[in-house]
């Protein structure tokens, strides 16, 4: 048999989906912060686990999940994007042989029960529009922050129209004015690394962006999906100096009309069926004028453009 020559390529370890739920318990109306948190870590030093199966420099993943959750404790949970900074800095300084790391968290959304129109102090129901997305990337010195929602399902019907495409002998699809336009939002944007420094407030950011997004989806005229994209980063980054780019990934939930011909009976884009796949998949970065890029923000992050 030939030799081969191989070497140990990119490399990263850690704790994946440490589900942490935080009460704040000091009065008798209580908070709950609800995150799912994946830490891992790189550095050269660990190469030598890889290769000899020396753990000597391997913080074991079950200690990463430790200091989640006693980190959960000791410094509770202001939002996802601090509480993983915290994670961040705790693993480099600590071990000084850990270069950096990923770490990333979804934070599931609750809110109150009403009883009798009143809110309850201690009882909640999930939410259901989207789920937040946070990350810290830590590599080769710099920190990079991005936040985010994936799951954020919308859908209008109408004020959209898809025509003008070009057509060759497989093209069946018949030009339109008004459709069903639906997707499924992932988007993240990447926060300006002077606005970390400076200090963001990431929970009313969020909760700005994401309604920015939707009042965005829902009164531009769409002639493509491509187009709605667009405006929607656009919107973002004039709602919030601290954003630096957004990058969306959005499938086009497909909805056709359905030919009720057969039944003499008309259908004036009233009645669809809703296609889960295959589904045309758009993807696209909005960017701030002048902002420096940062390609290290998004490594090892689920596919974008």
């Amino acid at each position: 048999m030939t030799e081969v020559s191989v070497s140990l390529g990119a490399n990263k370890y850690g704790k994946a989906e440490n589900r942490v739920v935080r009460v704040v318990r000091d009065s008798a109306r209580h908070e709950i912060v609800d995150l799912n948190v994946t830490s891992q870590l790189r550095g050269a030093a660990l190469a030598s686990a890889y290769l000899t199966g020396d753990n000597s420099m391997v913080v074991a993943t079950d200690t990463q999940k430790n200091t989640v959750f006693a980190f959960a404790k000791e410094h509770g949970i202001r939002s996802p994007e601090e509480f993983l900074l915290l994670l961040a800095e705790h693993f480099t300084s600590s071990f000084e042989w850990i270069e950096g790391g990923l770490f990333q968290a979804e934070q599931y959304a609750w809110e109150r029960i009403l009883v009798d129109g009143v809110p309850h102090d201690h009882s909640f129901v999930r939410q259901g529009q989207g789920t937040r997305l946070a990350t810290v990337q830590s590599i080769d010195g710099a920190v990079h922050v991005t936040g985010g929602v994936k799951d954020l399902t919308v859908l209008k019907s109408t004020g959209s129209e898809f025509a003008g495409f070009p057509r060759d002998r497989y093209t069946t699809l018949v030009e339109t004015d008004d459709r069903i336009m639906a997707t499924s939002v992932t988007g993240r944007w990447r926060f300006l690394p002077e606005a970390v420094e400076a200090g963001i407030d990431y929970d009313g950011l969020y909760a700005e962006v994401t309604e920015v997004l939707l009042a965005t989806f829902a009164s531009v005229h769409s002639l493509a999906l491509q187009q709605t994209l667009f405006e929607m980063g656009r919107a973002a980054i004039e709602a919030r100096p601290e954003i630096a780019e957004v990058r969306f990934a959005m499938p086009n939930k497909h909805h056709f009309v359905v030919d009720l011909s057969s039944f003499g009976l008309e259908n004036p884009n009233e009645v669809f069926f809703a296609a889960d796949r295959p589904y045309g998949l758009i993807e696209g970065t909005v960017t701030r004028d002048g902002a420096a890029p940062a390609p290290d923000a998004w490594l090892d992050l689920p596919a974008f453009v």
